[in-house]
């Protein structure tokens, strides 16, 4: 029910992080991995090549390109798309009395715009291929939050983006069920990444956050391989629609 093999993924943002975790644990499930990323993913590149898959890598700076050539290219490196993993964020910290114009649109544009118009040109290709008789159906993962069910602090344009990409996912598994299409997200918490250097360098700050974790650790990129692979895999085949959380039991708490 989990293998992936022959399947095609695109998986944004796998040049480190989260997104690289989440593509050697698609890759290592049989698929070949379509990634689009602003900084060359060499490392990720070698690691999927290792395993016997193949990788192509199309730089692109999601805040500006336009989806469906990105889907296009992304189509005719491999022939299909089956999965996409829509992962790829930034994040800008500031007080919400200081909080900048070009800082919200710039996390807008990369968070929340770009995962809609990305998931709508995968489903437009996973319908053409259905036509053709080439595949059926397809796979929308969206990168969710924490701050998607909390409101956080001193990130007003990322909480509204993470917000937004739960919405949109629920909306979006409810128009495209009747094409087999499932539309589901991840909402990762307090992860050693990029965007928690900050965090994780504030002594204070970074105890308060282990304290309220039930597990006492960030989570670490190899924690998201297994739902990923369940909600790419057929064993999820009837789950659309739903936010995995996968956050050490924080929510819980």
């Amino acid at each position: 029910m989990f293998d992936l093999s022959g399947k095609v993924a695109i998986v944004t943002g796998c040049n480190t992080g989260l997104g690289r975790g989440m593509a050697l644990a698609l890759a290592q499930a049989g698929c070949d991995i379509v990634g689009f990323n602003i900084v060359p993913a060499d490392e990720t590149a070698t690691a999927v090549e290792r395993m016997g898959r193949r990788f192509h890598d199309i730089p692109t700076d999601l805040s500006t390109a336009k989806a469906e050539d990105l889907i296009a290219r992304a189509t005719a490196a491999f022939g299909r798309i089956d999965i996409l993993v829509n992962n790829a964020g930034i994040i800008r910290r500031a007080d919400a009395l200081e909080f900048s114009e070009r800082d919200w649109d710039d996390v807008i544009a990369v968070n929340l715009k770009a995962v809609f118009f990305l998931a709508q040109a995968a489903a437009r290709q996973f319908i053409r291929q259905q036509t053709a008789g080439q595949t059926t159906g397809g796979r929308i993962i969206n990168t969710a939050s924490l701050l998607s069910f909390q409101g956080g602090i001193r990130v007003p344009s990322y909480t509204a983006a993470k917000s937004g990409v739960l919405g949109l996912t629920r909306l979006l598994a409810n128009e495209w069920a009747k094409y087999g299409i499932t539309v589901n997200a991840i909402a990762p918490g307090y992860m050693d990444t990029d965007n928690t250097i900050a965090l994780r360098a504030d002594a204070a700050r970074s105890k308060e956050i282990l304290d309220r974790i039930p597990m006492g650790r960030w989570g670490l990129p190899a924690d998201l391989a297994g739902p990923v692979v369940f909600l790419a895999s057929d064993a999820a085949a009837y789950v659309t629609g739903h936010a995995l959380v996968v956050d050490g039991g924080w929510l819980a708490r």
